[in-house]
């Protein structure tokens, strides 16, 4: 396993553990990880803070080079919201656990020339699909529909 992407699996067991939703995000600058983070939309009551998002308010204020030199390692294909954070930051690599249980805008970040790779890796499907059964009112709320 990648360490980089086991490390956002953790991000995304904790943040089950607290009662979210288990989406993890680790972002990674010349082999390091400068920003980690998890769903907390529930635990924060925020509208915004899905794992990616997390991991750049944890990453805090870096310099445009730093994210263009970045990977961001997500346990999920990356909705629109985050998918704008990325291109926006110009993070040129997206490696996504899996996009099985939830498709996102892996296809427009191509188009913006961002390289994503999908691994299907079953313990990210697991998180989501039990996450999913267990809570769906909560999983439609993430992600936007009624």
């Amino acid at each position: 396993m990648d360490p980089f992407m086991q490390a956002a699996i953790d991000e995304a067991r904790l943040g089950r553990e607290e009662g979210g939703i288990p989406i993890g995000s680790v972002i990674v600058h010349q082999g390091r990880i400068i920003g980690r983070g998890h769903n907390r939309r529930v635990q924060q009551g925020s509208a915004i803070l899905h794992g990616e998002m997390d991991a750049f308010e944890n990453a805090g204020r870096q310099s445009a080079q730093v994210y263009k030199e970045s990977v961001i390692y997500t346990t999920l294909s990356p909705c629109p919201m985050c998918s704008g954070a990325i291109a926006l930051y110009g993070i040129p690599r997206v490696v996504v656990g899996e996009n099985q249980t939830f498709m996102g805008e892996e296809d427009w970040l191509r188009s913006r020339g961002v390289e994503v790779e999908v691994l299907q890796d079953a313990t990210c499907v697991a998180l989501m699909r039990d996450f999913i059964a267990a809570e769906p009112a909560l999983w439609n709320e993430d992600i936007g529909e009624p």
